[in-house]
């Protein structure tokens, strides 16, 4: 950071930061830091700005275990600061505000997996999986696995943080760009204006993001009246990317190169390569990391795995391998993804992808948003169900018929839906990803 001195680090809605300035700033982070008992757990709590950035640079070189919290995520704060046994709190209130406050908790960190790291003096980081299938896993990783891939130097961005510092993929977004000496771009918000407004004034070249972003994105217009000449790559992940999504995508930025991405919370980021930008099918693994395709699901054994849960036991088998839950369809050393096997919907016998459903919808007129998941039913053990969102008022029975002579000329009889729910607010969650409720609906 020093040697990158004038260099543009981080750009706020506010004001820019060079290097140097950066740099000063983890410099003070870091006497705070020393103060700290040796291998403390602590938490950040704030989004992401210059600041947050250099606490959290700060507790790695001093060896802490971070715990990055993020304001999305706010009324599970408490929740997550007793399955972490946080020890110290760090809040940050604004983007630029420099005024750092550390509280005492009162908990003190007994877990074995932190006695592992304290032991060996490494940094620590802990993150939340998104409890979608129950009480949410506190993951703990060894963070001198996950600096170990940035010593290699990259190609410099100007990137847009998109995904948040409590997100694996947040992360790892964060590391590579300082590592390399790219940019850090924030926007005011996460909407789809506030992201062209940055993207257009800092002349980003990298954005990362999620195919439910992505679709919002294009729907809003704004690509036919922006400025995107810069944004050279854009990737997603976090979600299966449906095929109409992608095919939109591409045509509203022809310039762009798109990048399909993986990784779990509990591995770390894979490397990645798609067969072509408008292509589903995508090469991941890299020197650190092992795949391999058993029955359909995709296991991995990676050198930047979690030491293990801090509250459920170890999901890695003998040999190390992770059962990711993702099925895939394989073509030689490429893979397309299907979706998660917790997801997949069963009629009669008969699988349904939801993202296949969806893909489909997203073609339909009118339609901006749906999410797909499976209902029980007494004969055919599952039925197709899907939550539509509208881009204009339309009479409920007047789509339903209409989506059903769409979608009989594009899917099996038994993908399509038999019930579904139109709705006039969000479908996605805070981080723009699809939620699949599965729950009972009316038709």
């Amino acid at each position: 950071m020093h040697s990158w001195g004038d260099r543009l680090a981080v750009a706020t809605p506010e004001r820019s930061y060079a290097y140097r300035e950066l740099f000063a700033f983890v410099r003070a982070r870091q006497i705070d830091a020393a103060r700290l008992p040796p291998g403390s757990v602590v938490s950040i709590e704030g989004d992401y700005g210059p600041h947050s950035i250099a606490t959290f640079l700060a507790l790695i070189d001093a060896g802490h275990v971070a715990v990055p919290l993020s304001p999305d995520s706010s009324r599970q704060h408490e929740s997550f600061l007793e399955l972490a046994s946080v020890e110290f709190r760090v809040k940050l209130e604004a983007v630029d505000d420099g005024r750092v406050s550390i509280e005492p908790t009162g908990r003190t960190a007994e877990h074995p997996l932190y006695s592992t790291l304290r032991e060996q003096r490494h940094p620590g980081l802990v993150l939340f999986s998104s409890g979608s299938t129950g009480q949410p896993k506190a993951a703990l990783h060894d963070l001198s696995r996950l600096l170990a891939k940035f010593q290699t130097a990259r190609r410099c961005y100007r990137t847009l943080v998109f995904l948040l510092l409590d997100h694996i993929g947040g992360v790892n977004t964060l590391l590579y760009t300082l590592s390399n000496g790219g940019a850090v771009v924030i926007a005011k918000n996460r909407s789809p204006s506030a992201v062209c407004d940055a993207i257009e004034r800092h002349r980003v070249e990298l954005l990362p993001t999620s195919p439910t972003f992505l679709n919002l994105l294009v729907l809003s217009g704004q690509c036919d009246t922006r400025d995107f000449d810069s944004l050279s790559l854009i990737t997603y992940g976090t979600e299966p990317m449906p095929p109409s999504t992608l095919e939109r995508a591409c045509r509203a930025f022809p310039k762009a190169r798109f990048l399909q991405t993986y990784g779990l919370t509990e591995l770390g980021i894979l490397r990645s390569q798609s067969r072509e930008s408008n292509s589903l099918w995508v090469r991941v693994g890299g020197e650190d990391f092992d795949c391999k395709v058993v029955s359909e699901r995709l296991w991995i054994r990676a050198r930047s795995a979690m030491l293990g849960y801090l509250n459920a036991p170890s999901p890695f088998d003998a040999d190390g391998f992770f059962d990711t839950g993702d099925l895939v369809e394989t073509d030689g050393e490429w893979i397309r993804f299907l979706g998660r096997t917790s997801d997949v919907i069963n009629v009669g016998g008969s699988k349904v992808y939801p993202a296949e459903v969806e893909s489909v919808l997203l073609q339909m007129e009118n339609v901006t948003d749906v999410v797909v998941f499976g209902e029980p039913h007494a004969l055919t053990g599952q039925i197709v169900t899907a939550t539509i969102r509208l881009g204009r008022p339309e009479s409920s029975d007047e789509f339903k018929v209409r989506m059903r002579r769409f979608c009989a000329e594009r899917l099996a009889p038994f993908k399509l839906p038999a019930k579904i729910r139109v709705v006039t607010e969000p479908i996605h969650s805070a981080r723009f990803k699809r939620v699949r409720q599965h729950e009972p609906i009316r038709a």
